[in-house]
């Protein structure tokens, strides 16, 4: 263990217990001006302490680990970007709250992304701008649920594993277990013909299917119905924690806990995660099998962050050809931009000229981080000649670190480090000036503009 400083976050857990520093102090058998020293990083917290405070206090050893300071600055950037452009903070501020104040960065991004939609609402109604402003929409509401929590919700995934036990769920044998839950305990009754991909009747009692649905995805929506029907209670009760309750944010939510439930249900946390680390998160025999999509592996697999059984921390994303993400997760430090776009280094957008391949990419991040990203494209048809379909890139990504634990480390030079690939977060956050695929310049940076010369970088910056 290096040296860690927590006092901002042993200072907090002090003051939620009600415990003055000499109370605490003698509880864990510290003299009061050691852990005043330890709460004003004048000493680092060290193991045996560490134990001791995880006795006394009930609390995970993982309270007091670094913060994720590349996220969470990340994320003040792109909410203060306007703060920063007039100088009024700068990124070494940035810094220095993520990493010392963690919460109350947190706190500084999140108000600041609140005034944002604010003002733009207000800007709407007051005629001066068109709907299309930069307003947190419901859709994205829900994006930042996840997001906040890491993509894992432990209080729903252990009901619905508790629930895979219960009604002994095996591999092979999924949809006809779920069918006969629904039938059971709830008098549902399955069938296909659904001009939907399902539709449920609760006068009736029927799910109704669509016949285009493959087995795995039939099975998928047999486990949303049992999320509703189960533990309705708990999807309205977390929904409520970020949106008002009968909000279309909180509907929203609900349905994507309800679609959490469903994967954590049909593919159970401790089976999908032994032979996810069995297999060294080989996507493919993952799919194959589980008899699940390509996508469904990769969400479930950027969900496996249970305390004491954790799997490698992932990001997942989703874009289209256009650069659109529909979807972003992460369980690691790395950080979607809302204003900044993605990148086109970035190697989900090369599966699409390969669609079916797994692509690999070694990518660096301008704060020196490197991560190792998969990227498939995965097409759904609705069938049919000339009836247009779906494409999108699937992307999933960790720490290079983390790297030797997946199959698609195989013959990658790790350590080579100018063998990573130079990305960013979006063109607005990225600090690299002397990207040739530019779009628009860094916020917070000024432009050196200079009518004599020209460069090969678009939106070359002063030094």
């Amino acid at each position: 263990m290096g040296k860690t400083f927590a006092g901002a976050r042993l200072r907090r857990l002090r003051e939620e217990r009600g415990l003055s520093q000499a109370a605490m102090a003698r509880l864990i058998d510290l003299s009061p001006s050691y852990l005043n020293q330890l709460e004003h990083d004048a000493r680092p917290l060290t193991i045996p302490v560490l134990l001791r405070l995880t006795e006394a206090l009930g609390v995970d050893a993982g309270y007091f680990a670094p913060p994720d300071t590349a996220r969470l600055t990340a994320g003040m950037r792109d909410a203060l970007g306007e703060e920063i452009t007039a100088g009024r903070v700068t990124p070494g501020d940035l810094d220095e709250v993520a990493t010392r104040l963690p919460t109350v960065a947190q706190l500084l991004t999140d108000l600041a992304r609140d005034r944002r939609a604010v003002a733009e609402q207000l800007a709407v109604l007051a005629g001066e701008r068109g709907p299309a402003g930069d307003v947190l929409t419901p859709h994205e509401q829900v994006r930042e649920f996840f997001y906040r929590r890491q993509n894992y919700l432990h209080e729903l995934d252990t009901a619905a594993e508790e629930l895979a036990e219960d009604i002994h769920l095996r591999r092979g044998e999924v949809r006809a277990v779920l069918a006969e839950r629904l039938s059971s305990q709830h008098g549902v009754r399955i069938t296909t013909g659904s001009d939907h991909l399902h539709q449920y009747d609760p006068h009736a009692q029927v799910l109704r299917l669509s016949d285009r649905l493959r087995p795995g995805q039939q099975a998928f929506r047999m486990a949303t119905q049992l999320a509703y029907l189960e533990h309705d209670a708990l999807l309205s009760e977390l929904a409520a924690q970020d949106s008002p309750v009968d909000s279309t944010a909180w509907s929203l939510t609900r349905i994507g806990l309800a679609n959490y439930f469903a994967a954590a249900l049909v593919l159970p946390y401790r089976t999908f995660h032994t032979e996810a680390e069995r297999s060294r998160y080989d996507i493919e025999h993952l799919t194959d099998h589980f008899g699940v999509g390509y996508e469904t592996v990769c969400h479930r697999l950027s969900t496996l962050q249970r305390p004491r059984l954790r799997g490698v921390p992932f990001s997942f994303v989703r874009v289209d050809r256009a650069g659109n993400v529909s979807k972003r997760q992460s369980a690691t430090g790395f950080h979607f931009s809302r204003t900044g776009g993605t990148c086109p280094l970035w190697n989900i957008y090369e599966a699409f000229a390969a669609p079916g391949r797994v692509h690999v990419q070694v990518a660096a991040m301008p704060d020196g981080r490197r991560y190792l990203w998969t990227a498939r494209a995965v097409t759904r048809s609705p069938g049919g000649w000339g009836r247009p379909g779906k494409t999108f890139a699937i992307g999933l990504g960790c720490e290079l670190r983390h790297a030797g634990r997946l199959v698609y480390s195989a013959g990658l030079d790790l350590a080579d480090e100018a063998a990573a690939t130079p990305i960013g977060l979006g063109c607005k956050v990225c600090d690299r000036p002397a990207c040739p695929q530019r779009a628009a310049p860094a916020i917070g940076r000024p432009l050196a503009v200079d009518e004599r010369t020209s460069t090969f970088v678009p939106y070359p910056m002063s030094s």
